[in-house]
């Protein structure tokens, strides 16, 4: 038994024209390095880029990745003296990165690399923030909005 598979008619202009976009589409969501991400207000004034925020540890962390294209303009993210936190925007509930005596806390503050990936986990207690939510991470000036959590 054959599987029936679509037929795209080479002389279909228009089956050309979607397929080209495809092949753009694929091509721009592997390209990495610097990608000009112009419009975007996080590159524009800090440098970086937000990846996700998914829930994590089965639910009891929220782990928020980003990824910095700029170090000069991403510096001060990594300050220690700012104290990242994240917010429920539904109910305004604030949740705080946990810090341990001999690990510290649960974030880089190491200088910046370019093009290098970083993450903050947040405590989520009681799995409080769930799948859907939209939350804000902020740190110091630093404002991420309107997240989706994965």
């Amino acid at each position: 038994m054959s599987i029936p598979r679509p037929c795209i008619d080479d002389r279909s202009a228009t089956a050309r024209f979607l397929l080209l976009l495809l092949i753009m589409g694929m091509t721009a969501c592997a390209t990495t390095g610097n990608v000009s991400l112009s419009g975007d207000p996080l590159v524009e004034r800090w440098g970086v880029k937000v990846l996700q925020i998914r829930l994590s540890a089965e639910g009891y962390m929220l782990d928020f990745r980003y990824r910095v294209l700029d170090p000069g303009k991403a510096e001060p993210l990594f300050d220690r003296n700012k104290q990242p936190y994240l917010i429920d925007q539904a109910t305004g509930a604030k949740f705080l990165v946990p810090e341990s005596p001999k690990v510290g806390a649960m974030r880089s503050t190491r200088p910046p690399k370019q093009d290098k990936n970083y993450f903050i986990l947040f405590a989520n207690p009681g799995r409080y923030v769930k799948q859907g939510n939209k939350v804000t991470v902020v740190i110091g000036d630093f404002m991420a909005e309107n997240l989706i959590v994965e």
